[in-house]
């Protein structure tokens, strides 16, 4: 994001018992509009692995069965509800793949140790307010919505809404640069630093035109 509109300073950083690993597709790693990058950052008890690299040693993914329970994030066939590992005694990872859908589908065979986890679903259908992507798959939500859902089963309702909240100010101020939303309708309105922003960018692509 342009700095007169970086988010950095409102970032929660929530602590929650469920870990997140987020395997990340080599496509998204430097791309603006990622959201599973921005749930990360967000989450002390995290960890982000890029998948997909020119030399790729990606270690296999392991555990200790008896300090945690991982899942992955990803509605195979064979996916259970995610509400069946909440009361889980141990500590629940929550793996889950950031790519395309096509990208995600086949990290679980691609990343060693992944097709050892069960897989986890959301439990009801959602709907995204995603809207700086166009999404071609049926119930399909930016990455780090499907994390708030999931976690909003495991770790309760305010880790939900804080990663929510700050996903809606990434979106709609980008909206808002993109000269598709107003600013008195972006979620804490947008920096005084960037109010000249957008004219002074439609300037300069104006001159580049000439």
């Amino acid at each position: 994001m342009y700095a007169e509109l970086c988010i950095c300073a409102l970032l929660p950083r929530l602590e929650t018992r469920t870990r997140l690993v987020l395997v990340l597709h080599r496509d998204e790693e430097r791309k603006p509009t990622n959201t599973g990058q921005l749930a990360a950052r967000c989450m002390l008890n995290s960890d982000v692995i890029v998948r997909g690299l020119a030399v790729d040693d990606v270690p296999r993914f392991v555990w200790d069965p008896s300090l945690t329970q991982p899942v992955l994030l990803f509605p195979h066939a064979d996916a259970r509800p995610v509400s069946e590992f909440a009361g889980s005694p141990l500590p629940v990872t929550l793996v889950v793949p950031d790519g395309t859908w096509r990208q995600a589908g086949k990290m679980r065979a691609r990343m060693p140790g992944l097709a050892e986890l069960p897989c986890v679903t959301l439990d009801a259908a959602l709907e995204t307010n995603y809207r700086l992507r166009a999404e071609t798959h049926v119930d399909g939500l930016a990455t780090l919505e499907a994390i708030a859902a999931a976690l909003g089963v495991l770790e309760g309702e305010s880790v939900r809404t804080a990663l929510l909240h700050i996903f809606r100010i990434m979106v709609e101020r980008t909206l808002w640069l993109r000269g598709q939303l107003r600013a008195e309708d972006v979620t804490g309105g947008i920096p005084d630093a960037a109010s000249t922003l957008r004219s002074s960018i439609s300037a300069t692509k104006s001159l580049a035109k000439r």
